[in-house]
């Protein structure tokens, strides 16, 4: 049984976009679009028995007409080949609170064959070509689903403790659901929720809501044989037996996940052997995500063509349909020599150019190698500029006495003019 898991699709992330003529849409809708497209090809052309998405297919809990479509297009063809799909509700898929529907609601509104809406705690048996798994689902969880289930001693708890309760209350109805299940058939946790040991990129910013946090021990259960988990952008493995999987975000969001590797995990089930056996091999397999760079040059006062160093840096670089950002380090008198226009258009292959930023050194030391300041005697002031020059003794000795002849001519308190 081969299972393909993806989560944090986030269709509707618009930001370093721009105008697809084609389309009349953000580029980074194609963006997005394709790297799904991805798993969608390789799902089909593996002849997956089961895709689940972990949660987050929108960015928004009100995706536009558009990104409905374009999500629905792609489920609709894996369903039509076949292959069960299940959609589980994550933070960026639910309302704020109970009662409206999910953005995923209109599958099973339609009655869609083969696909599978998870937004609520509970367990789901899949009939996939290959044979049946069970699916526990733990979807994004909102305060008020658990409100009625609060003993009268939580009601006076304080905000922090009232969360402890929550994802205590939520291991141990995890852990009731896993020890109903049938050993014989195949068994999953699909959960959009944090993990302690899990560590993160950028997602802080796209991340919704008060996250509760469950420990790896409450979910690395013996009775399940992989855990598939969305909501956080960075692919992990935070555990072996049973497999904790992140496989993390499709697409990068933004700077704080250029390092990460973006992709989808696949899963193969013998669904022939026992219970903690059935796991024959495992895949992370990654995608053509656009490539985020972050391009850092340092300039100094010794530097006689600052704009040809920023550009000899950019060539270092691959920054191809990339979306670059560019800073500068430069002292203040090399400042006005650097020409932002100029740098944009060197940077024209990238796809998007987020800032080109100088960033302007305070210099910590005098020029001239000594401490001066406003109150120095400017004949001392002339003497070290005149060291600071390397002058010969002699031709230095007639400087220092011709200006002494003219700072004694000016009165003091005189205003020089123009």
């Amino acid at each position: 049984m081969l299972v393909v898991h993806t989560a944090d699709v986030h269709i509707g992330v618009e930001n370093y976009g721009i105008p697809d003529p084609e389309t009349r849409s953000s580029s980074r809708l194609k963006d997005f679009l394709e790297t799904l497209d991805e798993v969608v090809e390789y799902s089909i052309t593996q002849n997956a028995d089961l895709v689940l998405f972990a949660g987050d297919q929108y960015k928004s809990r009100n995706p536009s007409q558009t990104h409905q479509r374009e999500f629905a297009y792609r489920i609709s063809k894996l369903a039509n080949s076949g292959i069960q799909v299940f959609l589980l509700a994550g933070n960026h898929d639910s309302p704020n609170i109970p009662g409206p529907a999910t953005a995923l609601d209109i599958f099973s509104a339609l009655d869609v064959e083969n696909v599978h809406i998870a937004n609520s705690l509970e367990t789901h048996l899949i009939k996939t070509k290959s044979g049946p798994i069970q699916i526990i689902a733990l979807p994004w969880i909102r305060k008020g689903q658990f409100m009625s289930s609060i003993d009268e001693s939580d009601e006076s708890l304080s905000n922090e403790d009232l969360k402890a309760s929550i994802e205590e209350k939520i291991t141990t109805a995890v852990k009731h659901l896993a020890k109903r299940l049938d050993p014989t058939i195949p068994s999953v946790l699909a959960g959009h929720v944090s993990v302690d040991s899990a560590t993160t990129s950028s997602e802080k910013s796209m991340m919704l809501g008060k996250d509760y946090v469950l420990l790896k021990s409450a979910i690395a259960l013996p009775e399940l044989d992989y855990i598939a988990l969305g909501h956080i952008h960075k692919h992990q493995i935070l555990n072996t037996s049973p497999k904790i999987v992140y496989p993390g975000s499709l697409q990068r969001i933004d700077f704080g996940e250029e390092k990460d590797v973006k992709g989808f995990c696949a899963i193969t089930l013998d669904t022939s052997q026992t219970l903690q056996n059935r796991e024959t091999s495992f895949n992370f397999i990654p995608v053509n995500a656009r490539k985020f760079v972050t391009i850092r040059i340092d300039i100094n006062d010794s530097e006689h063509n600052p704009m040809d160093k920023i550009f000899r840096s950019i060539d270092t670089y691959e920054i191809e349909n990339a979306i670059v950002q560019v800073f500068i380090e430069t002292p203040a008198s090399k400042s006005q020599d650097i020409n932002e226009t100029k740098i944009r258009s060197y940077l024209a292959n990238a796809h998007f150019v987020a800032t080109v930023r100088k960033n302007i050194i305070t210099e910590s030391r005098n020029r001239l190698g000594k401490s001066l300041s406003e109150s120095i005697a400017p004949v001392e002031a002339l003497s070290a500029y005149l060291d600071e020059r390397q002058l010969p003794d002699e031709k230095k000795k007639i400087l220092l006495e011709r200006g002494k002849s003219l700072i004694e001519e000016i009165p003091p308190g005189t205003i020089l003019k123009k």
